[in-house]
This record gives C-alpha cells, sequence and structure tokens, in this order.
C-alpha cells in the first residue's frame, strides 16, 4: 500500500523539516514526496537531516498549489490540530490507516497532507481533501514537529501496509474530477439563487462534505454534472428572483 500513498508538504518553511520527513518516510517504506511551494529542499539544513534519505529529496515532485499536487489522487487526507465548524468528522492515526487498509488498490492513489509548521492548513485546503485527520496530544501542548507527525502516521499506515482480499476495487473519482465538478455546481447553483451572494462558501463548505462522504466514482461524477448541465440549459430564462 505505501506506494500508493503520497506524502504531500504544504509550504514547509524549514528545510530541517524537508529532510526529516524524507527520513521518516524512508524508515517507514514511503517514497512519493511531493512539495507545494514552501522553502529550499536542497538546503544544507534538508541535506545534513535527510541523512541516507537524499534520494527521496533529490525525486520530490514540486506544485505550485495544492489542487494541482493532488490532482491524480482518489483518496486525500489532510491533517490538523484545529476543531471548528468546518472541521468536524476528524479521524485518529489508526482510523485513517484502516480506511487506506480497506481502500487502497493498486489502481487507487492516495495523498496524506500536511500543513505549514506555523499555522498548518487552511479551511480552504483542508475543504479540497476527502477526509480529515488529527494526532490526540496534550491539551497542554498539543503542537507537534512536521517530521514527528509525517513519522507517526506513516507508522500507523505500515501497520496496515497489507490490502485486505488485495484492497476492494474502488473507482472513485479523482480530485481534479472532484474539483471541476464542485466548479460547475457553485456556478449552477449561484446561477438558481440557491448560494448565498454574501458567503457562497458556507454552502459550499457543507455540499463538498456531503459529496466527499458519498465515494462518488468517475460515472456518479459524469452523472451529476449532466443533471447540472440540465439545470443550467432549463434555468436558462430565470432571472434571479425566487417566485412565491
Amino acid at each position: 500500500m505505501n506506494k500508493d500513498i503520497a506524502i504531500i508538504l504544504v509550504e514547509p518553511q524549514s528545510p530541517g523539516n524537508i529532510g526529516m520527513t524524507c527520513r521518516a518516510m524512508k524508515n517507514m517504506g514511503f517514497t512519493q514526496l511531493r512539495i507545494v511551494n514552501g522553502c529550499n529542499r536542497f538546503d544544507a539544513e534538508s541535506l545534513k537531516f535527510a541523512v541516507a534519505a537524499r534520494d527521496l529529496l533529490e525525486s520530490a515532485q514540486i506544485f505550485p498549489d495544492l489542487a494541482s499536487a493532488m490532482a491524480d489522487c482518489t483518496l486525500t487526507i489532510g491533517t490538523t490540530r484545529r476543531h471548528g465548524k468546518y472541521r468536524q468528522e476528524i479521524l485518529s492515526p489508526p482510523e485513517v490507516a484502516g480506511l487506506l487498509r480497506e481502500q487502497v488498490a493498486p489502481e487507487c492513489r492516495a495523498a496524506l497532507v500536511f500543513g505549514r509548521e506555523d499555522n498548518g492548513l487552511t479551511t480552504e485546503e483542508l475543504s479540497l481533501c476527502r477526509w480529515h485527520a488529527t494526532i490526540p496530544t496534550s491539551d497542554e501542548y498539543g503542537s507537534l514537529n512536521l517530521a514527528q507527525s509525517v513519522l507517526l502516521f506513516c507508522y500507523e499506515l505500515g501497520k496496515a501496509a497489507e490490502p485486505v482480499g488485495g484492497g476492494r476495487p474502488f473507482d472513485l473519482a479523482h480530485s481534479e474530477e472532484m474539483e471541476t465538478f464542485f466548479t460547475h455546481l457553485h456556478a449552477t447553483l449561484e446561477k438558481i439563487g440557491f448560494l448565498n451572494e454574501q458567503n457562497p462558501a458556507h454552502m459550499m463548505r457543507s455540499l463538498r462534505r456531503i459529496f466527499f462522504r458519498a465515494n462518488l466514482d468517475s460515472r456518479e461524477v459524469t452523472v451529476l454534472r449532466g443533471m447540472l448541465t440540465q439545470i443550467d440549459w432549463a434555468s436558462s430564462a430565470f432571472d434571479g428572483r425566487k417566485r412565491s
């Protein structure tokens, strides 16, 4: 399973943390590192802390934003330390490992996303992810080092490395397909006056959670987009005013 899971670092600020992340990944058998912007991964500090995992530094892929970094992934997990209005249903590392053990198959790529050392992932970035996860820590001091967090998740995932029965043959829609669908959904709902003009993101985040829980496959996304296209056509003469 490890080879089908990418570790994504969003705008890492410390070269040392990138190096230590590479070492943690190699310790647990993970090889795919993706970085969204961030500091220089070839800084002397990165090389120092990577030790024998320098090959992961060299093979890391760089992306301009999170959406493109996980466009080819079907199962995406955003990590967060904060709970709140848009951060419900937060899983623990063992729960994430169990879900991936059940669902990851050879044709199904997953991504585990880690945010900035100081502020983590934004609410918008988390909304791109199918699931959310956290590491339970002390209330007195809950902040973990980035590489420590990666190590703990990789350890749990490593324990679940053998899928049950070879993995279920899921054909979940890729992240890129889901984002295209959400863009279409937003435009259609805005057109028919369903979204609050002052804060359309509020409803869209709720709809994202609903559709992510549905585990849509590519065909189902196509069906829903066909329905939206029909709504677009049928509402072409709608002037934006609700009728009583």
